[in-house]
């Protein structure tokens, strides 16, 4: 599962062809010992975190969404994917 940023100990990361359970462009997020899978439209889809850092989650969404789709649709057929750049 390819990382796509690390921030305030906040992981986020996207699957390669994995449009099949959510059948929405999301991604993986771990904090801690939480686990979720947030859409890239913000919404929780499964898992918890806590409200602080979904929150941050949240926004760094909202400032990369257009690389998260360009690579959402790069993910779903399998093809390489980057990182991007964290917060500052």
């Amino acid at each position: 599962m390819p990382e796509l940023c690390r921030f305030y100990n906040i992981i986020i990361r996207m699957l390669y062809a994995d449009d099949e359970q959510h059948h929405k462009p999301h991604v993986h997020v771990q904090f801690a010992e939480y686990k979720a899978s947030v859409a890239l439209d913000g919404e929780l889809l499964a898992g918890s975190i806590p409200e602080k850092q979904l929150r941050l989650v949240r926004a760094w969404l909202i400032i990369h969404e257009e690389e998260l789709y360009a690579y959402w649709n790069k993910a779903v057929r399998s093809e390489p994917i980057g990182k991007i750049e964290p917060l500052k």
